[in-house]
């Protein structure tokens, strides 16, 4: 007798094969000439519908041995890879003679199985699925053609289409239940059964051939009608937590049959084949809602905080995770340390393949503790952006608060953090988002985001999300509740996404159709959550040039795509007026002007004319930044988020140094020299009047091109920058400037002027309260500058503190290269650079500071003030088990603000304590040396 072996297996490969693959001849085996014919249409990844250039095939085998086996050549590589016949539109052949030769086998002992295949265009940019070829042995053989898939659920009354195909047989039959129902002295049997009954029914195929039987059987379950009830009052689809024992489960799948929970909570039991008594068990059984859009459950008798991994069971044959899910499970959680995301359970990886939710009832809510904390002013914005990867080693949101210091210090009244949403992978800028619902956990748990955003709020920075609502990636549940293969594309069905971007040159994943309700749903209940659950206080919104149907680049003036964003942020508005909505658009000014007009802002990239001042070129204008100005866009209100640098610009330091203009003496590419210049582009770019944004490490000289590693590849983390002087110099220069902006209404004025279409370069701000000139000189030689300064009297150097008594307002002032100016006609204090000892604000009280950078990887700065009287003062170092390190202070101190360098280049990564004690009293606070 011979088993139908790997039945289920090879049914999956025939779901392929008999749509998608035929092969000469019917049953190959691995030593016959075999001719392979792919159908393009057929298949369900249709990437490679209407190519007309040449395919590749990416081609091994499954063996005996295992799987993906004897693979050819290289992906990618044209002269490695096998080539495909077009024999006409979407159909392609390729012919394998002696697959053991083919794919070089030679081990007599391993026997081909399979021959898989995944057929590439030349540039790899399309590909299909994997495809997948049974091979046979030699006399009786049995293929399955019809059902196309297992398992089966029909309901009772349903109709079943069976077609089995065999070689050398002398006859076939069908059995049910062990009752012969049809049989064939023919090569092909084809029968229908209308399904009877209740619960598992059971199918026999067996070919007979002389003294030879071919046996195997399947099963399917008849299962129950769907009960139709309304959706309980007050829920919603996703998790509703009814209390510490019950959950109700919703998800909105309309054209759907039935939905089935599958999960820790009935040890993942679905498939007929894992039991010999399996049924369906009405407790998993979803509800359906009357108007068939909603599958509902409640779950009870959980125990209260544990965590239970469950997925949907869709019509017997999709599995998903709930889209609305705030944890979700993933293949790659295996690299996530216990440091970043503490006993994080398990990914499933015995139960399935696909991301996996998880719910947990009885959760203990977050305690928030800003509760006085507002928001601040949005046309005085200064955003720093920054992705947790590349900013802090740990990538967690514990060790991005001990920055706050830093940040804190430096001025920024905003943080903007690129995507923290689920996305694919770990290693990910997060623009290829899958679950708009769940923090990622490579950044940490969802409460130490809260607590990051708490920690933030005390200090009274604003915390913004950079989220992507223009397309999704393929593990979004989504995407794959109506998409024709595991992971898309998507069908017409989909009621959210549309089959293609109308967009020719910008598409990414799968592109979320916004004209559609469920769309415009999903979007308002995605930002209110983040607002609402986390205190974001608000979005960027990542290339929303695409939240458009109209065929197109999006270049051009669009006014539904207006009325689209008019309405996403009257729905945000309507929860938090106060919440910023930044725009990443880059569509004419016309466009934008009515986008700000209405309130919300818009990114404005001067990253080129600033790069090309910095370095010193000024031909052609194309050092003229000046749209830094809202007015030079034509904006009526400062609702430009201008800006230098982003994570999608080059790096002006790096171009600085490797491009940098050199005359004589002068070079642009010295590192001191570049840096200087950057003091002198901060200065004509923060002080612009309206909201600014500050690329991370900006501040520090940055100099990595963006391309290092790779575009999104990961970059040096270098807080070593800070032991730099001169880049610690600009720092200094970046906080001075910024602490002008938000504490002078002059540099937030409307009566501005920018002259800056030439190598000398001015701004002019009028204010009633002071007014102020910038001058800047941006070329590589000495030049005069005209300051034209609007009224006569004392002026006041910002920097240097010296005054100039204005008798002639065309008086020139001569700049060296790369110099700048900032003068006030009122003198105010540089917390800097102050000399006069009388203007330092020292504190009634004592004040230790948190050390920076922290963590560090070699020294950092720790500061501290001594109020009133001298003191007697200690500062010494510890260990993590209390051993003293070093002493490095132990003297009496007069009142002032003291900084003190820590060297620990020579110890070990840990956590490291700093106490100080000054008179009887002491103060201890943690740091922590990464190397």
């Amino acid at each position: 007798m011979k088993n139908f072996i790997l039945l289920l297996i090879l049914t999956a490969f025939n779901f392929i094969y008999s749509q998608a693959i035929s092969t000469n001849p019917e049953f190959p085996t691995e030593t016959d000439e075999i001719e392979i014919t792919f159908f393009i249409q057929e298949m369900s990844r249709k990437d490679l519908a209407g190519y007309g250039g040449i395919l590749y095939t990416h081609t091994g085998v499954n063996t005996s041995l295992g799987n993906w086996q004897h693979v050819i050549g290289t992906w990618g590589d044209n002269n490695s890879q096998p080539t495909l016949e077009r024999i006409s539109t979407d159909v392609y052949q390729i012919t394998i003679n002696n697959p053991r030769a083919f794919y070089n086998l030679t081990n007599s002992n391993e026997h081909i199985t399979s021959l898989n295949f995944v057929l590439r265009s030349a540039d790899g940019s399309k590909q299909t699925e994997d495809l997948f070829v049974p091979l046979f042995e030699d006399g009786l053989n049995i293929k399955i053609l019809e059902p196309l898939s297992l398992p089966i659920y029909p309901l009772a009354g349903e109709k079943i289409d069976f077609v089995i195909v065999a070689s050398e047989a002398d006859s076939l039959k069908l059995l049910l239940n062990n009752n012969i129902i049809a049989q064939s002295i023919e090569d092909t049997l084809r029968y229908s059964i209308i399904a009877e009954g209740s619960g598992r029914q059971k199918i026999k195929f067996l070919a007979k051939s002389n003294d030879e039987t071919y046996v195997d059987s399947l099963h399917f379950i008849i299962r129950e009608n769907v009960n139709i009830e309304e959706l309980p009052s007050g829920l919603t689809t996703g998790l509703n937590y009814i209390d510490d024992n019950s959950v109700t489960l919703a998800i909105f799948a309309p054209n759907k049959k039935f939905v089935y929970a599958i999960g820790d909570f009935n040890n993942w039991e679905f498939d007929p084949s894992d039991s010999e008594s399996w049924d369906f068990d009405s407790k998993y059984y979803f509800n359906l809602t009357p108007d068939s859009t909603i599958f509902w459950l409640t779950l009870n008798n959980l125990v209260k905080n544990k965590e239970y991994r469950f997925q949907y069971l869709i019509d017997g044959k999709l599995r998903i995770a709930d889209p609305y899910s705030d944890k979700i499970l993933e293949e790659e959680d295996s690299f996530i340390s216990e440091d970043t995301y503490p006993n994080l359970i398990e990914y499933p990886n015995d139960e399935t393949s696909f991301s996996v939710s998880v719910l947990q009832t009885g959760q203990t809510p977050f305690q928030w503790e800003a509760d006085n904390y507002i928001k601040p002013n949005q046309s005085n914005l200064i955003i720093y952006e920054l992705l947790i990867r590349d900013f802090v080693s740990t990538h967690h949101y514990q060790t991005l608060i001990d920055t706050l210091d830093y940040l804190q210090k430096l001025g920024v009244n905003s943080i903007e953090l690129m995507p923290i949403n689920e996305f694919e992978g770990n290693e990910s800028w997060g623009y290829n988002p899958s679950f708009y619902f769940a923090p990622d956990k490579y950044y940490g748990t969802k409460n130490d985001l809260k607590k990051f955003i708490d920690e933030c709020h005390k200090r009274n920075i604003a915390v913004i999300m950079d989220i992507v609502l223009n397309h999704m990636y393929g593990r979004s549940s989504f995407v794959r509740l109506y998409s024709s293969g595991d992971y898309g594309p998507v069908t017409s069905e989909n009621p959210w996404f549309n089959i293609a971007s109308p967009n020719p040159v910008f598409s990414w994943g799968y592109d979320l159709n916004h004209e559609k309700i469920e769309t415009q749903n999903l979007v308002d209940r995605v930002t209110k959550y983040w607002l609402n659950e986390f205190k974001f206080d608000g979005f960027r919104f990542d290339f929303t040039k695409g939240f458009t149907n109209r065929v197109g680049d999006g270049s051009s003036f669009d006014q539904s795509r207006i009325n689209i964003l008019k309405r996403i942020a009257d729905k945000i508005w309507e929860f938090d007026s106060t919440a910023y909505i930044i725009l990443e658009h880059f569509a004419p000014d016309s466009e934008e002007n009515i986008l700000t007009d209405y309130g919300m802002m818009v990114w404005g990239n001067v990253n080129y004319n600033y790069s090309e001042a910095a370095m010193g070129y000024n031909e052609s204008d194309k050092s003229n930044f000046g749209r830094i100005s809202y007015k030079n866009h034509g904006f009526t209100k400062p609702n430009l988020v201008g800006y230098m640098e982003s994570h999608d610009e080059e790096r002006l330091m790096y171009k600085n140094l490797t491009f940098g203009n050199v005359l004589g003496d002068y070079s642009v590419k010295n590192l001191n020299t570049a840096l200087n210049r950057i003091k002198t582009a901060a200065a004509f770019f923060i002080l612009v009047p309206g909201p600014k944004m500050i690329w991370q490490f900006g501040e520090l000289g940055y100099d990595y091109s963006i391309d290092y590693n790779g575009r999104v590849g990961n970059k040096p983390i270098k807080w070593d920058y800070l032991e730099v002087q001169e880049r610690k110099n600009l720092y200094k220069t970046f906080s001075s400037l910024n602490f002008l902006k938000q504490n002078y209404p002059t540099f937030s004025t409307n009566n501005f002027t920018l002259s800056t279409n030439s190598s000398i370069k001015k701004i002019e701000l009028l204010h009633e309260t002071m007014n102020a000139v910038i001058l800047g000189n941006f070329d590589v030689v000495v030049n005069s500058a005209n300051p034209n300064f609007p009224n006569t009297g004392k002026w006041y150097d910002y920097f240097s503190g010296d005054s100039l008594n204005v008798t002639l307002s065309q008086s020139l002032i001569s700049l060296q290269p790369g110099e700048f100016k900032i003068y006030t006609s009122k003198k105010i204090h540089n917390p800097e650079n102050d000399d006069d000892s009388t203007d330092i604000d020292i504190p009634d009280t004592f004040k230790l500071l948190q050390n920076f950078p922290n963590p560090f990887n070699s020294g950092t700065d720790i500061n501290y003030t001594i109020p009133n009287e001298e003191t007697y003062v200690q500062l010494k170092i510890y260990d993590a088990l209390g051993k003293e390190v070093e002493t490095l202070v132990n003297e009496k101190q007069k009142p002032d603000s003291y900084e003190v360098h820590f060297d620990g280049r020579n110890l070990a990564s840990g956590i490291y304590f700093y106490k100080i004690t000054y008179g009887s009293k002491s103060e201890t606070k943690k740091m922590v040396l990464l190397k």
